[in-house]
């Protein structure tokens, strides 16, 4: 039986990872399972037709050998240890799941003993949810740095997802605040995961051989080490396009515990709000990095990273809504990924006005300064007027980003990302 106190450790200690929510799985029930992770996957979050999804979110021990200077679990912070068998894990989960409280499972741990003995460990704690209790549901697991291969492949073959955690985004600030960890103790076995999910792909290999059909993802702290915006997004775009990442999460720096060696003041929310704007135009908008921001410079504060690019560039605009080519519509401000899908397809049967975009949920006080709908423009004339109406929106959306309960266009934008 898991006492309280071992429970509130292990899930208190775990909440500063926020590369858990998912979605992607196709594992499927089977005959006298438990679980189900294909209708739709599994998140820790809304999604974005207004389901909550819940996982359980729990370390194994947060008895860490490794000092990282950021970490409220490092070897020399004064915090009380706990430690659960992996049988413990099982019969929560399993408990926890009959009692309809969670879907699935976050799975992660601090190193205790060795990396190889700490993944052996998690390891064998999915095995038995997977084999001995047939529960179906979803599984996401932390991958331990410096733990052999063949461990790693064997995770990968049951869980639906994996994370190894980049934490800083510099090998300089990983040698400063995490010297046990290094640059290619986190980026080879991603790159092996990479590598088997595409070779999975690419021979249909049969899906009880396959590894992670959710994918990876990573996180990256923000703010506790120099690394300006442009450093922390031209790593993104090479996690996606190199590793076939299927997110990259950022965590605002908070200081929460004392160090010499970091900053006394958080990173911010805004910050962190933007990088997730500027990831979105890098994966659904066509957005390159340089396009978006130089890499030795900081996004802007004032506006979010579209209407920053479309204020440099207002020698492209207007473009016309019932003729501009995709590419050309996903880059006007106000036109999220889905807006411009609808228009493309509606204006096949006919010419959009105004009226159209209002009800495709295009944001015109923003749209309106970039395009013209059958000639017409209504947007201002002059840059710095542009500039001024964008500055107040911008300021309305940094108010109401964290709140489920603002208007319906910056409510969808804080869940779907759309700019």
């Amino acid at each position: 039986m898991i006492d309280g106190q071992r429970l509130e450790i292990l899930t208190e200690s775990a909440k500063y990872d926020v590369s858990c929510s998912s979605s992607g799985s196709n594992r499927a029930n089977r005959a006298g399972g438990l679980g189900n992770a294909a209708a739709g996957g599994i998140c820790h979050s809304f999604t974005p037709d207004g389901r909550c999804i819940s996982l359980l979110k729990i370390l194994m021990s947060n008895d860490c050998v490794y000092d990282c200077e950021y970490c409220p679990n490092r070897k020399s912070a004064d915090v009380r240890r706990a430690t659960l068998t992996p049988t413990e894990i099982c019969e929560l989960v399993i408990g926890f799941y009959k009692r309809n409280y969670i879907e699935g499972l976050f799975l992660s741990s601090a190193v205790f003993g060795s990396p190889d003995r700490t993944m052996e460990l998690l390891i064998a704690t999915v095995e038995m949810l997977r084999r001995e209790y047939h529960f179906n549901g979803y599984i996401h697991l932390k991958g331990i740095p410096h733990a052999d291969e063949m461990l790693i492949m064997k995770a990968a073959r049951l869980a639906d997802r994996m994370s190894y955690n980049i934490e800083l985004p510099s090998e300089q600030s990983l040698k400063l605040l995490a010297p046990q960890k290094t640059k290619q103790s986190l980026l080879l076995p991603m790159k092996s995961l990479s590598n088997a999910i595409t070779y999975g792909k690419v021979n249909k290999v049969p899906r009880r051989d396959a590894v992670l059909p959710a994918g990876q993802t990573t996180q990256m702290i923000i703010g506790a080490s120099p690394e300006t915006d442009g450093q922390i997004l031209k790593l993104t775009e090479a996690l996606y396009r190199n590793m076939g990442l299927r997110r990259v999460y950022y965590s605002s720096y908070v200081p929460v515990v004392q160090s010499s060696l970091l900053p006394t003041v958080g990173a911010g929310l805004l910050r962190e709000h933007r990088l997730y704007q500027a990831d979105w135009l890098i994966r659904f908008y066509g957005f390159d990095v340089d396009e978006i921001v130089g890499e030795g410079e900081n996004l802007s504060k004032e506006y979010d990273p579209k209407c920053a690019w479309a204020l440099r560039n207002m020698q492209l605009f207007p473009v016309e809504v019932n003729t501009a080519p995709l590419a050309s519509l996903l880059r006007v401000p106000g036109i999220g990924a889905k807006s411009a899908y609808k228009i493309v397809e509606a204006r096949k049967y006919g010419k959009l006005d105004f009226e159209h975009l209002v009800k495709m949920r295009v944001v015109l006080k923003r749209a309106k300064h970039f395009i013209t709908c059958k000639g017409k423009f209504y947007g201002s004339e002059s840059v710095a007027e542009v500039k001024n109406c964008l500055l107040i929106e911008g300021g309305r959306e940094i108010n109401e980003q964290l709140s489920m309960f603002s208007e319906t266009s910056v409510a969808l934008s804080a869940l779907t990302g759309e700019v």
